[in-house]
C-alpha cells in the first residue's frame, strides 16, 4: 500500500518529538528527487548539569513511484555539484532550527517550521512543505508569508492547470477530490452525505475522508462488523450510526498519537503496513503483524523486503520462463505417450488371434472373412477377423506381426514414459526452488542446475556440481519448540547436501508426499524427538512444497539412514520404503527461524 493521511501523522509525531529544537548542519541532495538532512539535537537529560547531544538523518524523497519520508542513520554519497535546489536551501537554512514538524489536516502533506537569522541578523521563519502525493509528490520551500522560494519539482500551468509551483507564486493545497476533513466531519455530514453515495460502503469512505486508504476503510468496516455492501445506501440507520461510532473512535485514537506501526506479512512476504492496528488480519492465521517502536523503521523494513522480493522475482523471471517452457513440452510429450500405451493395451489379443489361427486355419478353405473356434485359454467361443485375400498362415502371420510391432512400441513408449515422469519431477522441483528463493544466491543454484541438465546454455565447467553457489546459500535454519535444529533445503543441490552430508542416520527426513518440494532434516542429537517437533517439522515440509496452497498435506517421515539415492538420479530424488506418514496444514506461523 502507499502512505496514507494515517501513517503521515504517525511519522509527523514522531518526527516531532525526535526534532523539534534540533539545527539543520548538513543539508545534501543525493538524488534529483531526494533530500537528505542531518540534524543535531542538544538535550538536558535527567541527570543534573548533563546534556545528551544526537544526530539524526531525516531522508526526503519525492520519487513518484515511491515517495518516502522516514529518519534513519545511514549516509549517503552527494553530487560533486550540488543542484540548484540544494544551494537555495543551504544559503538559508544553514544552521537553522527546526522549531516543530506538523501535519496539515489528515493531508499527506508536512510543513516543517524552520527558524533562523537573515543577513541582517533578524529571526525569521520559512517553512519546508513537504507533499507525498505519488506522481504529484514534491518539497516546496517557502516563507513565512507563504510564498514559494523554490522547489525541488517545478510545475507551470503547461504541467498542471490547478496550480503553478513556481518561485514568487503563492503556495495552497488544492482540494481537486473535494475530500471532507475526518477531524470536521460532523455525524450528519458522516451518515447523510457520505454513505448516500451510490458506492460501496469502503469506496465511499476512502474517495470521501482525505488520509484515508481503502485499508484503513475496511479495517473501520471491520470494526464495525459490517460488510462491504453493493452500494452504502444499503447500510441500516442503525448500522450507519454504529459505524459512525466506530469512525470518531479510530480519529480519537490519531488525535491523541495512539499508534502501533507495524507491518502485515503474508507467508514471509510483507504485504500491509499502518500505524493503527489492522485487527482485520489479527485472527487471519495465514497472516502474521510485525510490531515496530518507529514508524521510520517499519517503513525502512518494509520497503526494504519488498524491494528484496520484488528484485528476486524479476531476476527469477528469465528462469522462470525457461522451466515452464520445458514443464510444458513434458507435459504435452507424456499426454501423447499415454495415448501410445492406451493404443498398446490390446497387444495380446493379437498373439491370441495368431496362436489361434496357427491350431485351427487347417479348416479354412480360403476366402473366409472370419474364424469362428475357441480360445483355448478361456474355454470361450472367439471370433477372429480374416483378410480374405490371404491364407490362414498369412493371416497368423500378420498378427503375429502387429503384436510384436505393439510389444516393441509398449516397450520404448513405457521407458520413455518413465524418463518424462523423471524429467516433469525434476522440472517441478526446480519451479518449487524458484518459489522459495530469498536471495540471489539462491537463483544461482537453480541456474547451475537448469545450465547442468541442458535447460541453459552453460558459460563455464564450474557450473556443473553448483559447489561455489552452494558455499553462498545456505538452507533454511529453523529451532522447533522443543529446541531442536531443522534445516530445509532451498534447491536439489542443498537438499543432497542436507540428507547425504549434513545429516546422519539417527536423523530425520520430511518431504512431502508424491510431489515437489523441500527436503527437511530434524537434527535428533540422538534423543527421541517430541510430537510437537515432529508436528513443526512436517507443516515445514508441507509449507516448501507444491502443495502449500492446499487446506491439508500428506508428509511422509522416516529415519534418515532408510533413505536411498539411485545410481545415476537427478539431483534430490531419493527412494525410501518403511516411511511414515501425517496429514498437516502447510502454516508455519509460530516456529522460530535463524536468520543465518
Amino acid at each position: 500500500m502507499a502512505l496514507d493521511g494515517i501513517v503521515i501523522a504517525n511519522i509527523a509525531q514522531e518526527l516531532d518529538q525526535a526534532l523539534a529544537g534540533g539545527r539543520i548542519t548538513k543539508i545534501a541532495q543525493p538524488e534529483k528527487d531526494e533530500l537528505l538532512l542531518t540534524i543535531k539535537q542538544s538535550k538536558a537529560s535527567q541527570e543534573e548539569g548533563k546534556t545528551v547531544r544526537s544526530q539524526h538523518r531525516l531522508v526526503i524523497s519525492v520519487n513518484p513511484s515511491l515517495p518516502l519520508i522516514y529518519l534513519t542513520q545511514e549516509n549517503k554519497p552527494s553530487p560533486m555539484t550540488a543542484p540548484t535546489f540544494c544551494m537555495v536551501l543551504r544559503k538559508h537554512l544553514n544552521n537553522c532550527r527546526l522549531v516543530s514538524v506538523r501535519q496539515v489536516g489528515l493531508e499527506r502533506v508536512l510543513r516543517l517550521e524552520l527558524e533562523h537569522l537573515n543577513e541582517m541578523g533578524d529571526l525569521c521563519r520559512k517553512y519546508l512543505v513537504i507533499e507525498l502525493m505519488g506522481k504529484h509528490s514534491n518539497i516546496i520551500f517557502c516563507d513565512q508569508e507563504d510564498t514559494i522560494i523554490d522547489s525541488i519539482k517545478h510545475v507551470s500551468l503547461l504541467v498542471s492547470s490547478v496550480r503553478e509551483v513556481l518561485p514568487g507564486r503563492k503556495y495552497f493545497i488544492p482540494n481537486t477530490l473535494e475530500k471532507k476533513d475526518p477531524f470536521q466531519v460532523t455525524q450528519e455530514e458522516f451518515v447523510e452525505e457520505i454513505l448516500s453515495r451510490p458506492l460501496t460502503p469502503c469506496k465511499a469512505i476512502y474517495t470521501s475522508l482525505t488520509g484515508f486508504s481503502p485499508v484503513m476503510a475496511n479495517e473501520l468496516l471491520y470494526r464495525a462488523s459490517l460488510s462491504d455492501r453493493n452500494t452504502a445506501q444499503e447500510l441500516s440507520e442503525m448500522e450507519r450510526l454504529h459505524l459512525y461510532r466506530n469512525f470518531v473512535n479510530l480519529c480519537e485514537e490519531i488525535t491523541t498519537g495512539q499508534f502501533h506501526p507495524h507491518i502485515v506479512l503474508c507467508q514471509g512476504e510483507p504485504k500491509e503496513f499502518a500505524s493503527l492496528v489492522l485487527t482485520i488480519y489479527q485472527k487471519d492465521p495465514e497472516m502474521e503483524l510485525r510490531f515496530y517502536d518507529s514508524a521510520s523503521q517499519m517503513l525502512s523494513d518494509y520497503y526494504e523486503a519488498k524491494e528484496i522480493y520484488s528484485r528476486i522475482h524479476q531476476k527469477s523471471a528469465d528462469l522462470r520462463r525457461v522451466t515452464s517452457t520445458a514443464l510444458e513440452r513434458n507435459y504435452k510429450k507424456r499426454q501423447l505417450q499415454e495415448r501410445q500405451l492406451q493404443d498398446t493395451q490390446n497387444r495380446d489379443k493379437y498373439k491370441i488371434y495368431g496362436e489361434l489361427l496357427t491350431t485351427y486355419g487347417y479348416s479354412l478353405a480360403g476366402g473366409e472373412r472370419s474364424l469362428t473356434c475357441e480360445n483355448y485359454y478361456t474355454g470361450e467361443e472367439i471370433t477372429i477377423p480374416l483378410d480374405e485375400t490371404k491364407s490362414a498362415m498369412e493371416n497368423a502371420k500378420r498378427y503375429f506381426d502387429k503384436y510384436a510391432k505393439q510389444k516393441r512400441t509398449f516397450q520404448a513408449t513405457t521407458k520413455q514414459l518413465q524418463d518424462t515422469l523423471a524429467e516433469i519431477a525434476h522440472l517441478e522441483s526446480i519451479s518449487n526452488a524458484l518459489d522459495i528463493a530469498r536471495q540471489e544466491s539462491d537463483l544461482a543454484s537453480v541456474k547451475a542446475e537448469l545450465a547442468e541438465y541442458g535447460y541453459l546454455k552453460s558459460r563455464g565447467k564450474g557450473q556443473k556440481s553448483g559447489g561455489k553457489n552452494m558455499a553462498k546459500s545456505r538452507p533454511f535454519h529453523y529451532i522447533s519448540s522443543d529446541g531442536f535444529h531443522i534445516y530445509v533445503g532451498k534447491n536439489n543441490y542443498q537438499n543432497e547436501e542436507l540428507t547425504f552430508k549434513m545429516a546422519n542416520g539417527g536423523d530425520w527426513w520430511f518431504h512431502a508426499k508424491k510431489t515437489a518440494g523441500s527436503h527437511v532434516i530434524v537434527k535428533s542429537q540422538g534423543q527421541e524427538l517430541p510430537d510437537s517437533t515432529f508436528e513443526e517439522a512436517a507443516r515445514l515440509a508441507a509449507y516448501y512444497s507444491k502443495a502449500k496452497e492446499q487446506t491439508k498435506v500428506e508428509v511422509d517421515y522416516i529415519q534418515q539412514k532408510h533413505v536411498k539415492k539411485p545410481n545415476g538420479s537427478k539431483p534430490g530424488f531419493v527412494v525410501y520404503y518403511t516411511n511414515y506418514s501425517m496429514t498437516i496444514a502447510p502454516d508455519i506461523t509460530g516456529i522460530q527461524e535463524v536468520e543465518e
